[in-house]
């Protein structure tokens, strides 16, 4: 007796399809999984069989085989419980139905209930690609599947139900497809609460517009974390395709609430300055995406910059170029977006009082030297704008005039997003990334503004990539402004946010 079913797995975030073949042949009874089953797979052989025999179908007393093809690439988790019961109900004639139009993932319990699983976004996406029109799977995930359009999600509480509906003497109403809705986002937070530090704000409002990445420094208390924690209230919603991407990344670990929710809110991460270089950029043995990842199209916040250890930092600096993570094993290589806006914070030395116009800094020069050091000067110049996040003066603290809401703000944000949209014609494409033959289309300059920029590359010193984030920043800059041309004013605002370019931190 042989049967022949269809699932899907991932490695990473790239999928692929798994044929479950199942042959029961005569024999002392047995029941073996090949095909590199992890050991969560191999133990599925118990929750099978009691599934089975608790779901009232009959277990076959002879010797099983399962393959799990294709037999090179190893396959981890229990989300294929489910589809090898169905093989092993179809290869004893218990399902009479056709099955080529069906894919199945799903962890069974003893009981015969159907679990939830890691990564069904992912599974309904390859499950359409493959060609499959319906794809069975457990009831906690139907929400999050349902985002893929063009395949039926069939969701399912047991194995005994699924049968059924298999065989056709009980109906399971397919799960409808909502559509996402794109709604203004509501935040706890607003930075009207954050006491004057106008020029933050600004850089705050061109780093959300063009997915900038930001540098803070200032001394402690300042208001740096506050700013940063505020960022996302002023970055527009999400699209549907955005909600989708993101969505991918957080399902793959397990970080959906078991597939129930759709995460619609801009990601913001804030990992402590311990973390591993692995859980930053992502990795391990069974490498998953890390905290860079978790932020796309969000903001990963790095409090305390300089503590974070120097090789950490140092594999922050392909992603931020190219937006992507790339991890290579010696079987397979994983690409993880990473289309983030980074923030960090640091104090301008260890005692962090350096130029405070209040408290006398206690450091040496060496000192500072040392500190500063910490941050290699490639890292900086992939850091979009600097800022400095001085003391507010006593009639700033004392003072209770309301500066911009952050609704006021992210209302300009929203416009220059779209603007950016149209002209890249992608929901995924910031200025912040646009490459050299985007820059030369896109960032066109007036006679005064070229001249103007000019003297600066002469004056500063400029090197190729500054020279580049000086015209992102301007043409960010411009699109805030709702000006095609970028103009004088928005080049000599964006050199404003290049100081470490007019001075060296070492």
């Amino acid at each position: 007796m042989f049967a022949r079913v269809h699932s899907v797995h991932y490695l990473g975030l790239d999928t692929f399809k798994v044929e479950v073949e199942v042959d029961i042949v005569a024999g002392l009874p047995s029941f073996n999984i090949v095909g590199l089953p992890d050991a969560a797979i191999k133990e599925s052989r118990e929750r099978v069989r009691s599934a089975i025999q608790n779901s009232e179908y009959d277990f076959p007393l002879r010797k099983i085989t399962v393959n799990l093809a294709p037999a090179d690439v190893k396959k981890e988790g229990p989300s294929f419980d489910l589809p090898i019961a169905i093989a092993i109900l179809k290869a004893t004639g218990q399902i009479k139905k056709d099955l080529s139009s069906f894919g199945y993932v799903g962890e069974l319990s003893l009981k015969g209930n159907v679990r939830s699983i890691n990564g069904s976004l992912l599974l309904a996406e390859a499950a359409k690609k493959g060609g499959k029109k319906v794809l069975l799977l457990p009831k906690e995930n139907a929400k999050e599947a349902s985002l893929i359009q063009g395949i039926e999600i069939v969701p399912a509480c047991s194995l005994r139900e699924a049968v059924e509906h298999l065989n056709e003497s009980a109906v399971i109403e397919p799960y409808g497809r909502k559509p996402v809705k794109v709604t203004e986002q509501e935040y706890s937070e607003d930075i009207e609460e954050v006491k004057g530090q106008l020029f933050a704000k600004r850089a705050l409002e061109i780093a959300a517009a063009g997915g900038h990445n930001v540098l803070m420094v200032g001394s402690p208390g300042a208001g740096k974390s506050m700013l940063a924690k505020r960022l996302p209230t002023i970055m527009p919603p999400m699209t549907e395709a955005q909600i989708v991407a993101v969505t991918k990344i957080y399902s793959v670990n397990g970080m959906t609430g078991n597939g129930s929710s759709v995460i619609q809110n801009r990601p913001f991460r804030s990992p402590h300055h311990t973390i591993s270089s692995a859980a930053l950029i992502g990795g391990g043995s069974n490498p998953k995406p890390g905290e860079i990842s978790l932020s796309h199209f969000g903001v990963l916040f790095l409090d305390e910059l300089t503590e974070f250890r120097k090789d950490v930092l140092e594999a922050l600096r392909q992603p931020l170029e190219d937006g992507k993570v790339c991890i290579s094993r010696v079987q397979r290589q994983h690409t993880y977006p990473a289309n983030i806006c980074l923030v960090a914070a640091m104090n301008p030395c260890r005692c962090g009082y350096y130029g405070d116009k209040v408290k006398q800094c206690k450091c040496t020069p060496n000192e500072i030297r040392r500190y500063r050091q910490k941050l290699s000067g490639p890292l900086l110049e992939r850091i979009d704008l600097h800022v400095s996040v001085d003391r507010l003066s006593k009639e700033e603290l004392l003072s209770h005039n309301k500066s911009e809401s952050s609704e006021v703000i992210r209302g300009r944000v929203a416009k220059a997003s779209n603007l950016q949209r149209q002209r890249f014609k992608s929901h995924f494409k910031r200025n912040a990334i646009m490459k050299t033959t985007d820059m030369k289309n896109f960032c066109a300059l007036e006679k005064e503004s070229l001249d103007f920029l000019e003297n600066a590359i002469e004056k500063l010193g400029l090197s190729g990539r500054s020279y580049d984030k000086v015209l992102k920043i301007s043409r960010t800059i411009a699109d805030l402004a709702e000006s095609e041309i970028i103009k004088k004013e928005h080049l000599a605002e964006a050199i404003q946010f290049r100081q470490y370019d007019r001075q060296t931190i070492y």
